[in-house]
């Protein structure tokens, strides 16, 4: 009776992690849909963005450049200044109002080159090593019950995304960097989902809860596999 009880209980456990894992890649599978399938997110190879972005009661400009897999700069222009971030494949680097360009730190450039993947930590997300778990459901601001993904990367970077059970956007992502030697969390909440000319939805409402308070990015322009040179990716001599 003991084995037959131990053996039931196993097998309980097992029934209950396959069940939640195949619930977590259900949910994967139609936020994927929701992005117009894996095909068509495979194809996209560049993202060409112009946006504001809200920041101590200015409208700063900011423009976007991301080669899939290649390289991802964003620059904010401060009143004709430029301020850049850069990361590609073998690092990362960073221009400061009236400074000369120079290196990011190792940290920054960690967690910074996630930004590199245009579909996502969920697309591809087993190919990628990417461990994603369901944790339970959450509501984020008017929505109810969003899904809330664990998503862990190889290199044990983890961040948790909150996926509409309407629509499969994401609406909202936690994750935790390190800039400057020091740890914190930002928090991203996705609204104004509109689909550009290609049929790839993009929120054109960004909200950034940072530690030195809230931004909110509003979006522009978007232009899908637009020619992006690579050797803007190089940090200048």
């Amino acid at each position: 009776m003991k084995i037959l009880s131990t053996l039931l209980l196993t097998t309980t456990v097992l029934s209950s992690i396959a069940v939640k894992a195949q619930t977590a890649n259900e949910i994967v599978d139609k936020y994927v849909a929701a992005l117009g399938g894996k095909e068509k997110v495979a194809a996209i190879k560049s993202l060409y963005t112009e946006s504001t972005m809200q920041m101590m009661g200015q409208e700063i400009p900011s423009t976007t450049y991301i080669l899939n897999g290649k390289g991802f700069k964003n620059e904010m222009d401060f009143n004709g200044t430029k301020m850049i971030q850069c990361v590609n494949k073998d690092g990362g680097w960073m221009v400061n109002p009236g400074q000369d360009p120079q290196p990011l730190p190792a940290e920054m450039t960690k967690s910074r080159r996630i930004q590199l993947d245009i579909g996502g930590p969920l697309f591809n997300y087993a190919a990628k090593g990417n461990k994603v778990e369901l944790i339970g459901k959450e509501d984020v601001d008017k929505i109810k019950n969003a899904y809330k993904l664990k998503v862990t990367t190889p290199d044990s970077m983890t961040m948790t995304l909150f996926i509409d059970p309407s629509t499969y956007y994401l609406i909202k992502s936690i994750s935790n960097v390190n800039a400057m030697g020091q740890d914190f969390e930002i928090s991203s909440t996705y609204s104004d989902y509109r689909k550009t000319d290609y049929g790839y939805p993009i929120p054109y409402t960004t909200e950034l809860t940072i530690p030195q308070g809230n931004l909110v990015l509003t979006t522009k322009k978007v232009e899908v596999n637009k020619d992006i040179d690579p050797k803007i990716f190089e940090m200048p001599k």
